[in-house]
């Protein structure tokens, strides 16, 4: 009996609620929108025009239902079977159309937006050479201010991008992220990390291991589409230069692209005119298709789908993913996870298979259309989070590289300027500029975090273009659906997930893959390693101030950093290095000849206060022991307060 008055009260309130609401909508659009049809536009309307034509949908069956069966009613009495069979068909058709009215369709017009959330509440273990960082270069030369998109003038043009500026850009950007100061050690740095972090030893880049560059090429090229963003050229030509020509990989060892996109002409001679020999795919002159992996190697951990990858990613040993700093119509945010679409498309028909799992899945709010209804709660299956973590795509990522240098509006569109401090002055995008920015992490959690943030802020509901009022397949603030950040959440801590994550399927589950946290504010932009609150994220830039001042050699040597003489010394067989740390550092120990050869290097992980030793055992890199005579023992540390060595003069005799 309680059972049953409890099931009326929720039906009795469920039709008060329905009603009151499908009333009130039908009144305000018919108030509103016929005296003046141009308001149809307005946000109010694109909440309340769904529930209104919803209501008399409604209305129109449930009176359709009432009529046909009271016809029905009457042809059964007059013994008029056919007639009457044909009018319950009809009434049930009604009623069914009256009931789903009340699909997701009907809320689902409306975009549900994201409030802002509490910052400097970090999750998940931070990653890194230095944990948590995400390097922010900025550099306003690095393109034409003043550039309009007309035919035969692209933002990709040299008098647009400033292939000189780039090339600094992404020096200074991979020396901050290290703590080093060429870009030779800030790469071999790269490389131990990756390595040592992956169970592969303390080594770096070994000739003819095979590197995988990840570009994102959806705004095609050629004709109108020059005006769309891709990964910029001058960007590319930079990375591959830095690989080539710095690392030393072989340009046969390097495959580059976006497997699911053409490399167009001017892209491609503008990368293989200086690096004819690397693999490029695409179709053409010089470029190659992607090979699909000989199975389906990407499990989605919600056990709905697989996928093929290409085959070269299998093969490779390293990754580096290079997306365009953009919003998305349908993830909310288009950055490393989303690069991927363009991995797992090409073997597929494309990627809207997986759109399931993003927060609007089939269409933008206001359109909705297919069978999936939003995704707009935390704690739901994402399949970003396996993307991230599959051993073969992120797992073998080195650097995360978001190019920022113009940035896009949407998946394949043309670029916009930012009003944002410190791109302009806060007010219109007129006085703003191109962000002119790159951002680099290994940390894929913390650089999408941080990117996440600026997206947000920039694209508010009052944008004049890309604001609530612009909202379609194309403008809006896409970067404020609500739920857009929940697969960061769920990569970074393991008790947020929907699903168990292991996307190999073999059982091997996903650990924490980074950080996520949200910055104080949009004006300082400081995360809880700035502030020294917290295991958070470290945003390495000019423009964000950390409570740690760097401070000179001298004052940091008296802190407590000190290399004690090494013991026994001379020695044949090994001697002990000690060092103490003051504060947590990354070290890496470099034994020269004198000659100035390196002849032993060993690099550690971020080590915290304590007091440290080594032993060597009188053998090179080659595992052969040295030769007797003077060697010099040089630990190098780098953290929050910067960088510093120590030598000791050994003697090992033979």
């Amino acid at each position: 009996m309680i059972q049953r008055i409890t099931l009326f009260m929720k039906k009795f309130w469920f039709r008060i609620t329905f009603f009151t609401i499908g009333l009130g909508s039908l009144i305000w659009f018919l108030i509103r929108v016929i005296p003046k049809p141009s308001r149809i536009n307005y946000p109010c309307m694109k909440a309340t025009t769904p529930l209104a034509y919803s209501f008399v949908a409604y209305l129109l069956s449930l009176g359709t239902f009432t009529f046909v069966m009271k016809k029905a009613r009457e042809r059964f009495k007059q013994a008029r079977y056919v007639l009457a069979t044909m009018f319950v068909l009809v009434g049930l058709a009604a009623g069914i159309i009256a009931l789903m009215n009340n699909d997701w369709r009907i809320f689902a017009a409306t975009a549900d937006f994201q409030d802002p959330q509490a910052g400097n509440q970090p999750i998940g273990i931070a990653k890194g050479i230095f944990p948590g960082r995400v390097v922010w270069e900025h550099n306003t030369n690095a393109t034409n201010e003043n550039y309009v998109y007309s035919s035969g003038n692209s933002w990709q043009d040299d008098e647009n991008t400033n292939q000189a500026v780039v090339n600094s850009m992404l020096s200074n950007s991979l020396q901050n992220l290290t703590g080093t100061t060429s870009d030779a050690d800030a790469w071999d740095a790269i490389f131990h990390y990756y390595n040592n972090s992956h169970g592969r030893g303390i080594v770096g880049y070994e000739t003819g291991e095979k590197i995988v560059i990840k570009l994102n090429l959806n705004g095609g090229g050629g004709g109108p589409n020059d005006a769309n963003i891709n990964t910029s050229p001058h960007l590319a030509h930079a990375l591959l230069d830095q690989l080539i020509n710095v690392v030393g990989v072989a340009e046969a060892d390097i495959h580059i692209g976006d497997p699911n996109c053409q490399m167009y002409d001017s892209y491609y001679y503008t990368l293989s005119s200086g690096f004819e020999n690397a693999n490029y795919w695409g179709y053409g002159a010089g470029r190659i298709e992607p090979v699909q992996s000989s199975s389906p190697v990407l499990k989605y951990s919600d056990g709905k789908l697989e996928h093929y990858i290409p085959q070269s990613y299998v093969d490779a040993t390293y990754l580096i993913n290079v997306p365009v700093f953009k919003k998305h119509h349908r993830a909310g945010i288009s950055l490393c996870s989303k690069n991927h679409f363009g991995t797992i498309a090409p073997f597929d028909g494309g990627a809207w298979r997986v759109h399931y799992s993003l927060p609007y899945p089939e269409e933008f709010p206001g359109n909705p259309s297919g069978d999936e209804p939003p995704q707009l709660s935390y704690g739901v299956y994402r399949c970003f989070v396996d993307i991230m973590g599959h051993k073969d795509i992120g797992g073998k990522t080195i650097l995360y590289l978001v190019d920022a240098i113009w940035g896009s509006i949407n998946w394949g569109h043309p670029p916009i300027k930012y009003r944002m401090p410190p791109f302009g002055d806060g007010t219109t995008v007129e006085n703003g500029d191109w962000p002119n920015s790159l951002f680099l992490s290994q940390d894929p959690v913390a650089i999408e975090s941080v990117c996440y943030d600026f997206l947000y802020h920039e694209f508010d509901l009052d944008h004049p273009t890309e604001g609530e009022d612009d909202l379609d397949a194309d403008h809006g603030p896409y970067s404020r659906f609500s739920a857009a950040d929940d697969f960061l959440h769920q990569a970074a801590d393991p008790s947020e997930w929907a699903v168990q994550y292991d996307p190999e399927g073999d059982g091997s589950v996903l650990v924490s893959m980074g950080t996520h946290e949200h910055w104080n504010n949009a004006i300082d932009k400081q995360y809880t390693r700035n502030l020294g609150t917290g295991n958070g994220i470290d945003l390495a830039s000019p423009y964000v101030v950390s409570v740690v001042t760097p401070v000179d050699e001298v004052e940091y040597a008296a802190e407590g950093f000190e290399l004690s003489s090494n013991y026994p010394n001379p020695f044949s067989e090994s001697t002990t290095i000690s060092y103490r740390l003051a504060i947590p550092s990354v070290v890496y120990l470099k034994i020269f000849n004198t000659n100035g050869q390196v002849v032993k290097q060993v690099y550690f992980n971020e080590r915290m206060v304590g007091n440290y030793s080594y032993v060597w055992d009188g053998t090179g890199n080659s595992g052969s022991p040295v030769p007797g005579g003077t060697y010099i023992c040089k630990i190098t540390v780098h953290n929050a307060r910067g960088s510093f060595d120590m030598n000791n003069k050994m003697v090992v005799m033979r």
